[in-house]
């Protein structure tokens, strides 16, 4: 899952953005609102995290720029602006939720899974492979009821093709969901990393098909050969 965290301080934002990685988020940063217009309207993310005292451009033209461009890009408002009258405006404009700075970790983490939960699989966290199922908010996946042990990089893998069943999807665009912009990765990198999840969905009967000179798709389990 990708995440925009726009932030312009920069000891806020290092922070928030480390551990939001480690809960196994992509996260890019946008340290003003001209960058963050440019970002949400050049890039797909699964949720932004938007600070509304931005220097350029204030967050809450960013957001309605957003909402103006159609984009449906879940949106958390995270600003110590504590109004009563601020609030209802931001929300009116099309903001997901407000969070009131300073805010518990836990708290934030919270409300990040519940909005990338009800933007990409409605109420249900749970995908259904066959006989593999995946949690979505919880990161896990289990086979015949077993948990499957999977590497951070192969869950994010394994999420990606599994919302996208039966649609072919490019190096690119794993490279895009699974990595941050300014981090070294190399297409045979997706290759490995694929070949192995290959190998630990294979007693499924799951497929992750190659298409050669496109990318890759997972085959839906019941319409495998």
């Amino acid at each position: 899952m990708r995440i925009l965290l726009v932030e312009d301080d920069a000891l806020l934002a290092d922070g928030l953005a480390r551990a939001l990685r480690q809960s196994g988020y992509v996260v890019e940063v946008a340290g003003d609102g001209v960058s963050a217009d440019r970002w949400l309207a050049a890039e797909a993310f699964d949720l932004t995290v938007l600070d509304l005292g931005l220097p350029g451009l204030d967050g809450s033209k960013v957001l309605q720029r957003l909402r103006e461009r159609r984009q449906l890009t879940p949106v958390l408002v995270l600003s110590a602006r504590q109004a009563l009258e601020e609030r209802v405006r931001v929300l009116d404009l099309g903001a997901d939720d407000y969070v009131v700075k300073p805010v518990a970790l836990a708290e934030l983490e919270a409300r990040v899974r519940a909005l990338i939960r009800r933007g990409q699989t409605g109420p249900d966290p749970m995908i259904r492979l066959g006989r593999v199922e995946l949690d979505t908010v919880g990161k896990r996946a289990w086979l015949d009821g077993r948990a499957l042990e999977l590497t951070a990089r192969e869950w994010a893998a394994l999420e990606f093709l599994a919302g996208r069943v039966n649609r072919i999807v490019t190096k690119e665009q794993i490279m895009q969901a699974l990595y941050r912009w300014d981090e070294e990765i190399t297409p045979n990198a997706i290759e490995k990393f694929v070949s192995r999840l290959r190998g630990k969905l294979e007693p499924a009967g799951i497929t992750i098909r190659t298409v050669r000179g496109l990318g890759y798709y997972l085959e839906k389990p019941d319409a495998a050969a």
